[in-house]
């Protein structure tokens, strides 16, 4: 969960924050408040402290290896992954389109930063191998960053890495 180097034959993937893909999101949702329409049946709607980012994968053959995520400060920060192919233009996103489990990092205040960040760790390892598994059929996946408690954008540097497969 830390961010040393990693292996010579690991492939380290950012998350990447879509920021026209968030603007389109935040303006669903000012569009809906200003004209007093409620949102479609089972629709998801970005809330103000999320965002969308997204993973490019240059390729479709990978093993989870592990989360690399930093926090600098106190916070909470939960990764949603998003499963089908969503194209926002045409479609909205819809509840029944995000993952389970979530991934969840935090840091309570009072922590000394120092201290390792805290996780759920089978949901953690879960997560990205559903990730893995998601990757063989598609370039790019979209998540929903949500930070709480604290926790802002420019204070989390968040990673996954795979190993290549056998």
């Amino acid at each position: 969960m830390d961010k040393d180097d990693c292996p010579s034959d690991a492939l380290q993937l950012d998350f990447k924050e879509d920021v026209a893909l968030t603007e389109m999101m935040r303006l669903r949702v000012s569009s809906l408040q200003k004209s007093g329409q409620k949102r479609q049946d089972g629709e998801r709607l970005l809330l103000p402290y999320e965002a969308v980012y997204r993973l490019d994968f240059p390729s479709q053959e990978l093993s989870f290896s592990r989360w690399r995520f930093s926090l600098r400060g106190h916070g909470r920060v939960t990764v949603t992954g998003i499963c089908q192919l969503w194209t926002p233009d045409l479609t909205h996103l819809m509840t029944r389109q995000l993952l389970e489990p979530v991934g969840t990092f935090w840091r309570n205040a009072g922590d000394p930063e120092e201290l390792p960040l805290k996780f759920l760790e089978a949901d953690m390892q879960e997560f990205g191998e559903r990730i893995a598994e998601l990757a063989k059929v598609r370039k790019v996946m979209y998540f929903l960053l949500a930070f709480k408690d604290g926790a802002a954008p420019a204070s989390v540097s968040c990673s996954v890495e795979f190993a290549p497969e056998n």
